[in-house]
């Protein structure tokens, strides 16, 4: 039986209207957040309101109007970058090419160069978006996978951002531990690590980009200490050839140790846009990516390859103390001649993890209100507080397998931000392009579900691309068969390769085709 003229009209109107609501709601929160969650909880509202008027960020993933960017930070996508990885948690990924992969000094170099090049490039063009929409990035991908997509990649990226923390926290007071050994138990340095981290980032944007646009010059100059230091032991880019692997063999450990590099520099990419979402949208794009690009690409390769220049030495006191206290045991050696001086070097070293943590703290409480709004309504600093929490936890409970979790967790890590960036970028270039078929981005639209994509297409070629990482990843647990093809006794990982590969191919028909029959 067919519905009544009157009762289709009705039901159209109301949905109509329904929807019209749902954009007042969305343009209201973004105009005044403050606002809206101090009415929002009642009692605690003063409370609240007195946050807010004292500096603490109200705005979390609710779109940033034009009328209220600013362009006070443009050069902080260089110096927050920089701040952000010219820290100590990047020294042990260089050192994994000699520790993990037996790579000898030169080609270790070699990869870092090249695998460094992709991330950097990929992760700086995710940067480019937050301008352009003034939305943080997990919100951005709603526009390609739809609401229920975007929310897998936050959960995907609570886990990521979660998983650096961690790490970080482990250098951090493993580095502190070891400044007068016995003293300070790691736990506690843990801890002292973590409660540095959650300061700025509950206080929120600003306060993120005032710490981050000075951390990196002392940081910088301890580099150099350290890079001057060992030159003065004595480095021996020869030390590894013996026992390197040749052939096949080295070209998977090439292969995988550039997944592990790529996956440090795309570890960013969840989160690049959400530090620049406040420019003005005319901001040139171009711009941003470069930036974006050198404030990634120079202090990583930098600060990597001294990792594996510190590997090359040969002294048998400089190897004991990797060997019994990991790289936080083997800085403190080369700065042991110093006395304590270089402990106090070793101190300033330690913070310097916080810079590093704190995008991932910041974002990983955007990330959780990115799940759907019963998390949006939340103030922002609660998730963060939830965080810390969450990462200083994991870090004492893992904090003697720190080697392990870190190779393990960057390999994978870059599986699926290689998807999520192909995804984005496939969306952006080609189908929101201003002459493509849905000629740019309604940004009205963020946060209502029956105006975003349905996500099929985003969702299948995500599940596409985690295919492609799991027959072609070489991981200590488990092996791909294109993996095994492609290496010698323990394969080669091309997990990243693949998973790009597969999302590229697949995406591009099937959100055609969305578009075609949905409209959007």
């Amino acid at each position: 039986m067919s519905a009544s003229p009157d009762y289709d009209t009705e039901d159209k109107e109301k949905a109509f209207g329904s929807i019209e609501d749902e954009l007042h709601r969305v343009a209201y929160a973004e105009e005044a957040p403050d606002r809206v969650i101090a009415s929002r909880f009642g009692v605690l509202g003063p409370l609240l309101s007195r946050l807010f008027a004292i500096g603490v960020e109200a705005r979390g993933i609710e779109r940033v109007p034009e009328d209220q960017r600013e362009s006070k930070n443009a050069w902080n996508n260089l110096l927050m970058w920089w701040s952000v990885n010219a820290v100590l948690t990047t020294i042990p990924i260089g050192a994994l090419g000699q520790s993990a992969f037996t790579l000898s000094f030169g080609h270790a170099v070699a990869t870092i160069f090249c695998f460094g090049a992709l991330g950097g490039i990929a992760t700086s063009f995710i940067a480019t978006l937050g301008p352009i929409t003034g939305l943080r990035t997990m919100v951005i991908t709603r526009f390609s996978s739809g609401y229920v997509g975007g929310t897998i990649y936050s959960v995907l990226n609570i886990l990521t951002q979660l998983g650096f923390s961690t790490t970080a926290v482990i250098l951090g007071g493993q580095t502190l531990a070891n400044i007068n050994p016995g003293t300070l138990p790691l736990v506690v340095g843990i801890i002292i690590i973590g409660v540095c981290c959650l300061i700025p980032c509950f206080i929120g944007y600003d306060m993120v980009h005032v710490y981050e646009r000075y951390a990196w010059i002392i940081a910088s100059v301890i580099m150099l200490f350290l890079w001057g230091l060992g030159g003065k032991t004595g480095y021996d880019i020869n030390a590894q050839k013996s026992v390197e692997d040749t052939g096949r063999a080295l070209s998977a450990d090439i292969l995988s140790f550039g997944g592990i590099v790529f996956g440090s520099f795309t570890g960013w990419a969840p989160v690049a846009a959400d530090y620049n979402c406040r420019l003005p949208a005319d901001t040139p794009p171009m711009r941003v990516f470069l930036l974006t690009f050198f404030g990634l690409y120079i202090p990583i390769c930098f600060v990597q390859i001294l990792g594996a220049a510190l590997m090359t030495i040969t002294d048998p006191a400089y190897i004991l103390a990797y060997t019994d206290g990991s790289t936080g045991g083997l800085i403190a050696q080369v700065l042991s001649p110093w006395g304590h001086f270089g402990q106090f070097v070793l101190v300033l070293l330690a913070l310097s993890v916080v810079a590093n943590n704190i995008p991932n703290t910041y974002s990983t409480g955007l990330s959780i209100q990115a799940l759907g709004r019963p998390f949006a309504i939340i103030p922002r600093f609660f998730w963060v507080f939830i965080a810390f929490v969450a990462y200083t936890v994991a870090g004492v409970v893992g904090r003697e397998h720190f080697n392990a979790i870190l190779s393990n967790f960057l390999s994978i890590l870059s599986y699926w931000t290689a998807f999520f960036i192909v995804i984005v970028a496939e969306e952006h270039f080609i189908f929101r392009r201003k002459n493509g078929p849905l000629g740019g981005y309604n940004l009205d639209d963020y946060d209502t579900p029956l105006k975003l994509p349905l996500g099929i297409a985003g969702i299948l070629a995500m599940c596409f691309g985690i295919a492609g990482a799991v027959v072609g990843m070489s991981e200590v647990w488990y092996t791909g068969p294109l993996g095994k093809m492609a290496g010698a006794a323990y394969g080669a990982d091309l997990g990243f390769e693949l998973a790009a590969a597969f999302s590229a191919v697949t995406y591009l028909p099937l959100r055609a085709l969305e578009i075609k029959l949905i409209g959007r």
